[in-house]
């Protein structure tokens, strides 16, 4: 509880650090300007007048310029008590616009608390090493200061206003910034890593946080980078601020958020001086602070205007498609989703060009389009110039579904009769479910919360001899048999905020993805690693929402999107590590594994994208989350025996293409995806790889209301001597509860040894309005399962815009199954759904001139 709260105070403590420094009065609009009608003055001709102006004028919104010092060493003590008031009160200028920058990087500055104490203990503790590094670090030092003050001393001597100015402000800077930090670090009393036991403690007397070094560094760095700009010298400044960093860090002096928040302070006070007291007729360049870059005018380009993720489930990835298989939209990246509304919104703008320049009309392209341009209009006006103030209820909505028969549950063992459903509970009887989504956006920031409540009666526990075979299968303990409890339980799905910077977005908490081509919604399409067939994961995110272009001989790979989540997993009950196996049925471990994942993908023609993907999970009970194994899981290219303390995770690399073909561009697709365990590709592993491919037609010739996708999976892969066999997917020896969150597979429905096939087609009447036949065959191998399995479903499903805000689903399937380890004979079972769903048209906006008002 005390660790807990240390950290929680030092996170606080952090995030008003980042905060102290940033807000000095902004520098001038024109302070790259030369005066064109007052001549050139140095120092000397300075007045007593002109130096007691005013730091800075408020002016419309704008500040203006009027030096505030002749950098004499007698006004030294004014400036410096002047100086001091300015940064300790800056915080009083906070705006909402300044929570953008300041709290990811609080949220980086507490990560590195938390990991602080590892990362210094697997830092080389050899007294030579240790002793190199700190006369490193304070040669480093010596050299910033040192070189500043020859200028100062050089341009006296050489009439050098400029040398003159740029020595007095570095100095100014780093005494600023000294005060600063010491004031803190005698206050906090942080231990050094080479303190007691080296966790880095705060109020033990230390003097650790933050790094004295760091901060002298960065701020005389600063001032010489902004008084000589060009790019050598901020190479060369900036790099040598970078070695002290490292330098501190490496001789055990310092933890990293030592350093981090040291640095700030010395670059962000720097700032702070340099704006307030340098003379723009010397020379250098305008030095614009942390937030006036947030408050300017590009804060308010698209690019860097928050947007919602569109849901998995939505029918907004239907009508993308299709209108790319038609040729109309080339840039569109089906590999990786969800995409942002905004980019959404941006494909649609491709589409209605393309439809534009053709001149043919088409019914089936207008009613997609028209139907695209209703729900994105939002999206549509911000790109146009709107402001990105808005509220809106997305969607409530009630699913009431009713199962007669007994169905599959247990996807990772056996089979599963409804999947991709983001791991809502099921059962025989009567299942529901009543949620809404909303989001809100506000500049870079967007926030989005889907909750629902949902309800599933009770499951039979399984026959001892099921059991039996699943203990085996799974090298667990034999599962207990009693039944499973009915469900009625609150859930939040996708919940998470976000911040846009120039196209990419940084969103944190509950989360979904799917990494693969094809389609991903309620019994239809799959993924063989990211999926919505489980609950979504707690994570952070990185993602480019638009395509960039590489430069230079890059350029021929064509645009890019890449993606990267860290995420933990929730549900797991066993874990094989170096103290044995840890865990019991139905009783969640306390400390949960990790996941995360990384995800690139190219398009060098309009008709061809291929991407590769990695995702490995780490930690948990019995090994913990440390920075150590972090960067381990992330390069580690061994591998070691299950359970051993140094297992640097379970990694799966895959890849996936999708290509239109050229003979029939503008109605077929065909797609593939692969994925392997432990390996580097599926391409240098094809045999050992799991694999999935489809074919899609967007229509067909006479027949351009119908649709048709076919697709096959299997990781039923050949047996070569127990490391690739029937029941290697989605398992691991160390990880015992498997790919899974909260006990659903995150992959496909194929399951662990299976094969498959899945084929539906859909009659469009209009962009929303279809009528669906769906049809689906697993086979689950024997070599995994004794005897074996099969199960085979096929449906009709309808979706209705009774209006554009109320729409019906109502779906039905049938179900056949066999599986001798669970009972001799087969099983029948019939699903029937139907489905209410609400998405008011109402948004509750600001206008970009901060009016209210309602976008239709």
């Amino acid at each position: 509880m005390l660790k807990n709260t240390v950290v929680l105070m030092a996170w606080l403590v952090g995030a008003w650090l980042m905060s102290t420094a940033a807000f000095a009065a902004p520098c001038p609009q024109d302070s790259g300007k030369q005066n064109e009608t007052a001549p050139p003055k140095n120092n000397a001709q300075a007045t007593e007048e002109e130096s007691s102006k005013e730091t800075s004028n408020v002016v419309a919104g704008t500040y203006e310029f009027t030096p505030t010092s002749n950098h004499r060493l007698s006004r030294l003590p004014s400036d410096f008590m002047r100086d001091q008031k300015e940064i300790w009160a800056s915080p009083a200028k906070l705006r909402l616009s300044d929570t953008e920058w300041l709290v990811p990087l609080s949220g980086v500055t507490a990560g590195l608390f938390i990991t602080d104490s590892d990362f210094s203990k697997h830092l080389s503790q050899n007294p030579t090493t240790i002793s190199h590094y700190k006369t490193l670090s304070n040669a480093g030092v010596g050299a910033l200061i040192g070189g500043a003050g020859g200028m100062w001393l050089l341009g006296h001597v050489a009439h050098n206003d400029h040398w003159s100015e740029t020595g007095f402000l570095a100095g100014e800077a780093a005494i600023n910034s000294l005060v600063m930090v010491e004031g803190f670090k005698y206050s906090l009393q942080r231990q050094r890593p080479f303190q007691g036991d080296g966790s880095g403690s705060f109020f033990q007397g230390g003097t650790s946080f933050p790094s004295e070094h760091a901060a002298a560094a960065w701020a005389v760095a600063g001032v010489v980078a902004h008084e000589y700009p060009g790019p050598l010298t901020k190479i060369l400044a900036y790099g040598l601020a970078s070695l002290v960093d490292v330098s501190r860090i490496r001789a055990r002096q310092h933890f990293p958020s030592d350093v981090l928040v040291g640095s700030m302070i010395g670059n962000l006070v720097a700032q702070n001086i340099y704006s307030r007291h340098h003379d723009p007729e010397l020379g250098g360049e305008a030095w614009r602070s942390i937030s006036q870059i947030f408050r300017g005018d590009e804060a308010h380009s698209p690019a860097n205007q928050g947007s919602p993720y569109v849901p998995l489930d939505s029918w907004i990835y239907p009508a993308l498609d299709r209108l790319a298989a038609m040729g109309l939209i080339e840039s569109g990246f089906a590999g990786m989703r969800p995409w942002t509304r905004r980019e959404c919104a941006r494909l649609l703008g491709e589409a209605e060009d393309a439809v534009g320049k053709s001149g043919v009309e088409n019914t089936e392209t207008a009613k997609l389009v028209a139907s695209l341009e209703h729900e994105l209009h939002p999206e549509v006006e911000v790109s146009n110039g709107a402001g990105n103030s808005a509220f809106r209820v997305e969607s409530i909505y009630s699913r009431t579904e009713h199962i007669a028969g007994v169905p599959l549950t247990d996807g990772y063992d056996f089979g599963q009769t409804q999947f991709n459903d983001f791991g809502r509970p099921y059962g025989e009887g009567w299942n529901t479910v009543n949620g809404f989504s909303t989001y809100a956006t506000s500049g870079r920031w967007v926030l989005y919360a889907r909750g629902e409540v949902q309800t599933a009666p009770s499951i039979p526990a399984l026959p001892l001899s099921t059991r039996q075979v699943i203990s085996g299968l799974d090298l667990l303990p034999l599962p207990p048999g009693t039944s499973q409890a009915p469900i009625r339980q609150p859930a939040l799905l996708d919940a998470y905020f976000g911040l846009m910077f120039s196209d990419w977005q940084i969103s944190f908490g509950r989360q979904s993805l799917w990494w693969g081509t094809g389609e991903g919604t309620l019994n239809e399409g799959t993924s063989l690693d990211l999926s919505n067939n489980a609950q979504p994961i707690d994570m952070l995110r990185i993602t480019r929402t638009t395509p960039l272009k590489l430069p230079s001989v890059l350029g021929w790979l064509g645009p890019m999107k890449t993606e990267f989540f860290l995420g933990r997993l929730s549900g797991y009950e066993f874990i094989f590590s170096s103290l044995g196996l840890i865990g019991q049925w139905d009783q969640a471990l306390p400390n949960q594994p990790f996941i995360h994942g990384q995800n690139i993908s190219f398009k060098p023609t309009p008709n061809f994208e291929f991407g590769f993907y990695r995702t490995t999970i780490f930690g948990g009970e019995g090994y913990g989350f440390t920075t150590h194994r972090f960067i381990a899981s992330l390069f580690d290219i061994g591998n070691s025996v299950a359970g051993t303390a140094n297992k640097p995770g379970k990694r799966t690399s895959g890849l996936d293409v999708n290509y239109r073909l050229p003979g029939l561009r503008n109605w077929a697709t065909i797609y593939a995806d692969g994925l392997a365990y432990d390996e580097f590709s599926p391409i240098a592993y094809p045999t050992w790889s799991a694999w999935h491919s489809g074919l899609y037609f967007s229509h067909f010739p006479g027949l351009p209301k119908l649709d048709l996708r076919v697709e096959g999976v299997y990781t039923d892969v050949p047996k070569r001597g127990g490391t690739n066999e029937p029941g290697t997917y989605y398992f691991n020896g160390t990880w015992r509860s498997g790919y899974t969150n909260n006990g659903n597979i995150i992959g496909s429905w194929i399951g662990r040894g299976g094969q498959g096939a899945q084929a539906w087609t859909n009659y469009w009447f209009s962009g929303r309005n279809r009528v669906q036949l769906n049809f689906r065959h697993q086979k689950v191998s024997q070599e995994f399962i004794p005897g074996g399995g099969t199960l085979t479903d096929f449906g009709a499903r309808s979706d209705y815009s009774v209006r554009p805000d109320l729409s019906l689903g109502i779906s039905v399937q049938c179900e056949r199954w066999l599986f001798p380890v669970i009972q001799p004979n087969a099983s029948r079972n019939v699903s029937a759904s139907l489905q209410i769903l609400f998405e008011p048209q109402k948004l509750f906006s600001r206008s970009a001139n901060n009016s209210p008002g309602d976008l239709p």
